[in-house]
């Protein structure tokens, strides 16, 4: 019976187009809306990590001015001092454990067809390819040996690989990089987690960096501070050495634990550490050290903008409008058809086997309305690329999971709409229009 009713909710769409389509437009609109604003949304809070979510924790310590808090809900800063990421470092208490900043330079290729140009850095350690799932499509991150020689070694994104070397595999060249020469150990694959967790301090949804040199690199080559940067108290003198052993606070600090024993135990650590400091005269504040997983990290972060909430929520209002309109539409419809109602009454229908043919003919709108919703929000998600440009590049990506939702939603909110029209078109007695 079920196909039955899908053939005949395709003949009542022929008989009466126009207000089958004027449906289906309503509906279609209203799920455009919505499924724009709910897939910034849903890649907005994604979580990019979520096998490794129980890991990796990010560190917070409180080397923040005894007078004040560094932030107005009394957390410690967001970022950690030289100091204290190279201490952690050294002191190797976690399973994996990469200290990390921004900075950036001139690439300066070999060909000279291809002009030299600026780029973006990320100083960090080798762990970090591993904790974070790195992708590769040539070699690997370097070797423990060269964080700690501070060896000129490099690993070049795809993009700064594909323009220097023709994406041909580069492992073993060398690149000038700030004026010195660097060898390629590894290139990753297209890697563009979002939101960028492992930094949020410059940018929740930018890329990653085109190329990736140890820290141990920052100090011998004086490599400049990208990013947020946020100091309690001026340096103890000048120059660059002073500025990387001041309180000011510019660096990431993520480690890799296997068991809840192992994240007690670190925190542990990390409260005697900082027991260390304060005899040293640092630490003015009280104990306040904080580690969180990813999510917790994302969620602190507040990643998910309130005016992306808000249009979410105005565009489920719109939706709602849209469905009213397909009440009435719905309702006019049903009505019309009293004559063949009544005589498939007649003819020995019950009340049951008409609502149900309604209701998948509701459903069958419901379905259409979804399908071109989701044209509706491809456009949609291009009037907010254009809108907002590179920065939401990676926010408007309508995956197979956003797909479902668009025709779910709609096929559901069309039938919970079409409950009302179709009660009305299924008590419609058949003697009254028999007679007619």
């Amino acid at each position: 019976m079920f196909f039955y009713y899908i053939k005949l909710a395709m003949l009542s769409f022929k008989r009466n187009p126009i207000l089958s389509l004027l449906m289906v437009l309503a509906i279609a609109f209203g799920i455009g809306a919505l499924m724009t604003t709910i897939t910034v949304n849903y890649l907005m809070s994604n979580n990019p990590i979520k096998e490794k979510n129980d890991v990796l924790y990010h560190i917070q310590l409180d080397s923040w001015s005894p007078y004040e808090a560094a932030r107005d809900d009394d957390a410690p800063p967001l970022q950690l001092t030289w100091t204290d990421v190279n201490n952690l470092q050294q002191a190797e208490q976690a399973f994996r454990q990469a200290a990390m900043a921004r900075s950036g330079g001139i690439i300066e290729p070999e060909n000279p067809d291809v002009k030299p140009f600026q780029s973006s850095f990320r100083l960090t350690f080798t762990d970090f390819f591993p904790m974070f799932n790195v992708p590769f499509i040539y070699g690997a991150g370097w070797d423990a040996s060269a964080d700690q020689n501070a060896e000129h070694v490099v690993v070049l994104s795809r993009d700064v690989n594909d323009r220097i070397f023709g994406g041909e595999n580069s492992v073993g060249e060398s690149v000038t990089i700030s004026g010195e020469t660097f060898q390629v150990v590894g290139v990753i694959d297209e890697w563009h987690p979002v939101p960028k967790f492992f930094d949020l301090n410059t940018g929740d949804f930018g890329g990653t960096a085109d190329v990736f040199i140890p820290l141990s690199l920052k100090l011998p080559m004086e490599l400049p501070s990208w990013g947020n940067t946020n100091c309690w108290k001026p340096p103890e003198g000048t120059g660059f050495l002073a500025f990387l052993n001041s309180e000011c606070v510019n660096y990431q600090f993520w480690v890799e634990l296997t068991s809840p024993q192992d994240e007690a135990r670190y925190h542990t650590f990390l409260d005697s550490y900082v027991e260390q400091q304060k005899a040293l005269g640092r630490f003015p504040r009280p104990l306040n050290n904080r580690m969180s997983n990813v999510q917790e990290w994302l969620e602190y972060n507040e990643v998910v903008a309130d005016d992306a909430q808000i249009m979410m929520w105005l565009s489920m209002m719109f939706l709602l409008v849209c469905l009213l309109n397909t009440i009435g539409l719905m309702l006019s419809k049903f009505i019309g058809k009293s004559g063949e109602i009544g005589l498939r009454r007649a003819v020995g229908a019950t009340r049951g086997d008409l609502f149900m043919q309604h209701l998948v003919e509701t459903a069958c709108i419901g379905v259409a309305g979804g399908l071109l919703g989701l044209l509706f929000s491809y456009f949609g998600l291009q009037g907010v690329r254009t809108l907002y440009g590179e920065f939401a590049d990676r926010l408007t990506t309508l995956d197979s999971n956003m797909m479902l939702l668009a025709i779910g939603i709609s096929t559901i909110t069309t039938i919970i709409a079409g409950i009302y029209p179709t009660w009305r078109a299924s008590a419609i007695a058949p003697a009254g229009q028999l007679k007619g």
